[in-house]
């Protein structure tokens, strides 16, 4: 069951690719859910899947019976059944847990886990995100976002919202310096759509490999980019990394892009140095979520925000739902999952 499962894990691990920027690792030597659950119903594998991903409770593959997440775990009399669990968007793991004794994986709909991967309810149940429906919109984004912060869109929507004809300095794009800090999936597919501009590209990730330093490498890169795009995971080794130290090692009017977690940077910091005018910023995140209407960063200088929105697309929840059932069915054939979080995340 679980165990069998996260032992199954550990013997793949030494055949499979960490994902840089998420510590989520795909498949070499096979993972596989195999087993029986306890009490298992003779129409399959029992599945739980909470409110916002109620579309999947339609034509579950076979080998699966899905129900939505009762009310309250405690008492529901199948709770000891449940085999997999698919959190809401915007996971968290609330009580009653430890009452799902046959659960052996947790899967969430976001790419990010930080706000899961602490909880889970027992060492053995796996973890799994949905790394790859949202790397083409948040490249997407993160390309948007260097475009407006080097081309002053910010600036010229305010003034035309004043109704005042006002020029601006415009930065180059061709031939600046991006330095990427988390080098996953999203990022290379930003890199990819930031390739045709001709910029330099530095890379710095929690884990150095062929191409891509390791963290201990930021200050000296922080001073060579024009552009720093943030896309490390939260967690306990990168919140508030990025504070006074590190913004006062950057270019003076580089620009600072996040579309990754606000609490990887320290805001008093990324304040002061927004109010003396030595960086800009563009960002789809902070701390807290949503930033409280009377927050000095709303009128920061130089900074434009987004509500933590880069993932989301008029075809985005299609694609997330598409992984989900896919991982769905590979969990009821018994073959490898995807996306399968290890080493904390």
């Amino acid at each position: 069951m679980g165990s069998d499962l996260r032992r199954g894990a550990a013997q793949a691990a030494q055949g499979l690719a960490v994902a840089p920027t998420s510590g989520i690792l795909s498949a070499g030597e096979p993972v596989v859910a195999t087993g029986s659950g306890q009490g298992r119903s003779s129409v399959g594998k029992l599945v739980w899947v909470q409110r916002s991903v109620a579309p999947l409770l339609e034509d579950p593959a076979p080998g699966l019976e899905i129900l939505p997440f009762p009310d309250d775990i405690a008492s529901d009399p199948r709770a000891a059944e449940v085999e997999l669990v698919v959190l809401g968007f915007g996971p968290t793991i609330g009580p009653g847990f430890e009452h799902l004794t046959s659960l052996r994986v947790i899967q969430t709909p976001s790419a990010g886990v930080d706000t899961v991967v602490d909880s889970l309810p027992r060492p053995d149940v796996v973890l799994c995100c949905s790394r790859g429906p949202y790397d083409v919109p948040v490249a997407e984004w993160v390309v948007g976002a260097v475009l407006a912060g080097q081309k002053a869109f910010p600036f010229y929507r305010d003034e035309q919202a004043a109704a005042r004809w006002t020029r601006h300095e415009m930065r180059a794009i061709e031939g600046s310096t991006v330095l990427f800090l988390g080098h996953g999936s999203i990022a290379r597919a930003t890199e990819a759509r930031l390739a045709p501009f001709g910029v330099e590209v530095l890379r710095v990730a929690r884990r150095q490999r062929e191409g891509v330093s390791g963290l201990e490498a930021l200050p000296e890169f922080a001073g060579r980019a024009d552009v720093v795009v943030v896309l490390l995971p939260l967690t306990e080794a990168t919140r508030g990394l990025l504070g006074a130290s590190f913004f006062s090692s950057m270019r003076n009017g580089a620009l600072l892009v996040n579309a990754a977690r606000g609490a990887i940077i320290d805001q008093d910091a990324l304040l002061e140095a927004l109010r003396s005018e030595r960086i800009r910023a563009v960002i789809d995140v902070t701390y807290p979520e949503p930033l409280p209407g009377d927050h000095p960063l709303w009128h920061a200088p130089g900074v434009f925000i987004t509500p933590h929105s880069s993932g989301v697309t008029a075809n985005g929840q299609a694609k997330v739902f598409k992984f989900l059932r896919e991982q769905l069915a590979r969990f009821a054939a018994d073959e490898p999952l995807e996306n399968i979080v290890e080493a904390g995340y």
